[in-house]
């Protein structure tokens, strides 16, 4: 599943929010959403985006289209640095408006949202994660992982040099970040041939698909770019990584870090050397382009490995941004 389109708002100022409604209400429009989805949506944008304000003083909203299938879903993320909310129940009981908007609250967040997962701890901010359908209670796809990702152009830049995957089919799932050399179109260009690449060999071993991949790749500027497999049914994980991707697969307890190899697939890369992973259930694995730094960690985050995946990667990205390249970060978990 791939997702385009995602914008990312500033929250500082009450017009802030006003922006970010405005692009809620055309991302609806151009997807076909009814006028009451459409009303949900927007109560959405502007209690989350209300309460960064009210609880942080300034935070970011993520509103992301996405395509699953036959289902048209817009995702809507909102991230501060705060405090964090003292009695996170009573905020999300029906009734408790935030400075008097339209809606009730964290509370109607939750009600009117498909998906709704929230992470909020003293000291570590807040992340609120939204999901609404095209079609209210569309049946959602049974599939064996969850995932989310968070794919933000450097500043001044409109198209993204990095790109993601995540591809399912009968045998298991691939899953891979890539991150064209320097920024901009020509940047864009090649992480969007790693993908399409991807997606036409379903089902390869990762060191077999990144040499298709380096083939497809080699009229572009290049990519750092890894490539991940998980075989249906079993607790491994295999990964092969050229260039400066991250991954690691993450438990409450545990982190078993990746290894990539020096390169550039598309022009000077060395055959790529797998290397497998245990992957148990409750363990997550994450992938990060280098626009994100080295530190990255949740271990000090108590209580997000259980929560949702775009809440995980939102976290990341907040706490751990360089903010002089482009940045990606996915998550993927294994569905019970």
């Amino acid at each position: 599943m791939l997702s385009n389109g995602q914008q990312a708002f500033t929250i500082a100022h009450s017009s802030d929010i006003s922006s970010a409604r405005r692009y809620a209400a055309l991302l609806s429009s151009s997807l076909g959403f009814g006028e009451v989805q459409a009303g949900r949506l927007a109560i959405i944008v502007t209690e989350a985006a209300t309460n960064i304000l009210k609880h942080a003083g300034d935070g970011l909203m993520l509103v992301t289209p996405v395509s699953d299938g036959a289902r048209q879903s817009i995702e809507v993320l909102a991230l501060d640095r705060g405090k964090g909310i003292a009695n996170l129940g009573e905020s999300l009981a029906d009734g408790v408006s935030t400075s008097g908007t339209q809606g009730t609250g964290l509370g109607a967040i939750r009600r009117l949202s498909r998906t709704f997962d929230v992470y909020s701890a003293p000291g570590k901010g807040s992340a609120f994660y939204a999901v609404i359908d095209h079609v209210e209670a569309q049946a959602a796809p049974l599939r064996p992982v969850e995932h989310a990702a968070i794919c933000i152009p450097i500043a001044g830049e409109d198209e993204c040099g990095d790109a993601w995957a995540v591809e399912i089919d009968d045998t298991g799932v691939s899953m891979m970040v890539a991150d064209g050399l320097g920024h901009g179109p020509e940047a864009a260009r090649a992480s969007g041939t790693a993908v399409q690449e991807l997606k036409s060999r379903p089902g390869l071993a990762p060191a077999v698909a990144m040499e298709h991949i380096h083939k497809a790749l080699r009229p572009t500027r290049g990519a750092a770019i890894a490539v991940a497999r998980h075989a249906l049914g079993s607790e491994e994980l295999v990964f092969g990584g050229i260039g400066n991707i991250a991954a690691a697969v993450m438990g409450p307890e545990s982190r078993k870090q990746m290894v990539s190899h020096n390169g550039i697939v598309g022009h000077n890369m060395r055959k790529v050397q797998e290397f497998a992973a245990p992957w148990p259930q409750e363990a997550v694995f994450i992938m990060c382009s280098d626009g994100i730094t080295t530190q990255w960690d949740i271990a000090g985050y108590p209580g997000l490995f259980a929560r949702h995946p775009a809440v995980i990667a939102g976290v990341i990205y907040r706490d751990f941004l360089r903010g002089r390249d482009d940045a990606t970060v996915l998550v993927v978990k294994k569905n019970a």
